[in-house]
């Protein structure tokens, strides 16, 4: 998936296109008002160190793996089904290999599927974004706006998420616009302009299968 990003502007506007600091509509049961405008953004300081980098495998492993990934993204959704899996088992739970996984933003869908995934912290998170990843196809086609909202409930609910809590970090606006703050940072450091992309020890390459991604990471364990 190709998708240009034009700037900090075009991430807030994710945010305003659905976060508000002050609760949900009732008749949409979405977040109702914009949390920013592009004025803001320019103006404003943003700390991103607040947030929290979802991370797997052995924190010394000698190979470093940093995946770019929306959750509205198809091909992203295959890797995480599929490749991800393999590469895990082999790499990742062997201490080969220390994996990053950052969101990238292209639509409020994809922040708030974000929102949700990071509801109940590290602990939770990849396992709950294998949920979404695994219901891409029914949630993100469920309709509109309210209707996609509502399938992405019910998958945190299904991760045990509590109703409350989860009603609490759909509504945190200040965490939405960090986590889209922290998104431009990264994608602007790495030169992200499509979804999944990766960095394997500080370089760029694109998706490709596990065999493809076996001989890439082989080769910097033997470097």
């Amino acid at each position: 998936m190709t998708r240009l990003m034009s700037g900090v502007f075009a991430a807030v506007a994710v945010v305003a296109g659905g976060y508000a600091l002050s609760g949900f509509n009732s008749q949409s049961n979405l977040p109702e008002n914009p949390l920013v405008g592009a004025a803001f953004a320019q103006e404003a300081e943003v700390d991103t160190s607040t947030i929290t980098e979802m991370t797997l495998g052995a924190e010394d492993a000698p190979v470093t793996l940093i995946e770019y990934a929306s959750y509205t993204c198809p091909h992203c959704a295959n890797f995480h089904n599929n490749t991800f899996k393999q590469l895990k088992a082999d790499y990742i739970d062997t201490g080969k290999v220390k994996f990053i996984y950052r969101e990238v933003y292209f639509d409020r869908y994809g922040l708030w599927a974000s929102m949700i995934a990071r509801c109940s912290g590290p602990e939770k998170f990849f396992g709950i974004s294998d949920l979404i990843y695994k219901g891409q196809s029914e949630w993100a086609r469920a309709g509109g706006a309210s209707e996609i909202i509502d399938e992405l409930r019910k998958i945190g609910r299904l991760a045990g998420i509590e109703n409350d809590q989860l009603e609490a970090c759909l509504q945190d606006g200040e965490k939405a616009q960090t986590l889209v703050t922290w998104y431009q940072e990264n994608a602007t450091e790495h030169g992200i302009e499509s979804t999944p992309s990766f960095i394997l020890n500080g370089e760029k390459v694109s998706n490709q299968s596990y065999d493809d991604f076996k001989k890439l990471l082989d080769a910097e364990l033997e470097s």
